[in-house]
């Protein structure tokens, strides 16, 4: 367990450039040490010790401000900057490599005891203040763009941004983003309130 800390906190410092050291990683990163916590209690609650898993996970919360519920299934490698203000909700599923800003939300929309939280893909990146709701699932090497409400699947390669979230125009980069969009994105509802904007201007200029 141990060396998959190590590595997990290697994949931190290089996605960055703040992190100078494994060792800061450890002691000063909350999301990391929210992950630790995490790695104990979905351990404890696979093993249907239950109520430890939710006391454990309540400590990190109270310590790191990230709520990560124990059912959740997390992959290698996740990355939560920042940190605050993080809600990962029991039935939800992330891939490898994933990195999430603050404020990120994975909830679900209903009161069924079933799936009702996402599945992220590997790779994804999400935006400060995301909210990424229901049952949905978040393709491989998705870009979600902050403040976006994601409410329908998203495709792999895509990014999307806007409430509700719609698919930006152009692939998503294959390489790192930070905050889930690059700032030559064309926001599809801003896109449309210009053409809106020019219609009724061209209508003012003919009556």
């Amino acid at each position: 367990m141990f060396k998959n800390l190590i590595i997990e906190a290697k994949s931190i410092r290089r996605r960055d450039p703040a992190a100078r050291s494994l060792l800061e990683v450890f002691l000063c990163y909350p999301g990391f040490q929210a992950l630790v916590f995490h790695r104990l209690s979905h351990y404890l609650w696979k093993h249907d010790f239950k109520l430890l898993a939710r006391f454990i996970s309540n400590i990190s919360r109270f310590f790191t401000a990230v709520d990560i519920h124990p059912g959740a299934t997390i992959g290698k490698n996740l990355f939560i900057d920042h940190a605050l203000g993080v809600v990962i909700g029991e039935t939800a599923e992330i891939g490898r490599n994933v990195t999430i800003y603050h404020g990120v939300t994975l909830g679900g929309t209903s009161l069924n005891q079933g799936k009702r939280h996402p599945t992220v893909g590997n790779n994804v990146i999400i935006g400060a203040g995301a909210k990424v709701l229901g049952p949905i699932n978040i393709g491989a090497n998705a870009r979600i763009g902050s403040n976006a409400v994601v409410l329908k699947d998203v495709k792999k390669r895509t990014t999307v941004v806007g409430i509700p979230a719609k698919e930006a125009k152009g692939p998503s980069p294959l390489d790192f983003v930070s905050y889930g969009a690059s700032l030559k994105v064309e926001d599809p509802v801003l896109k449309e309130i210009e053409a809106l904007k020019q219609r009724i201007e061209a209508l003012e200029k003919g009556s």
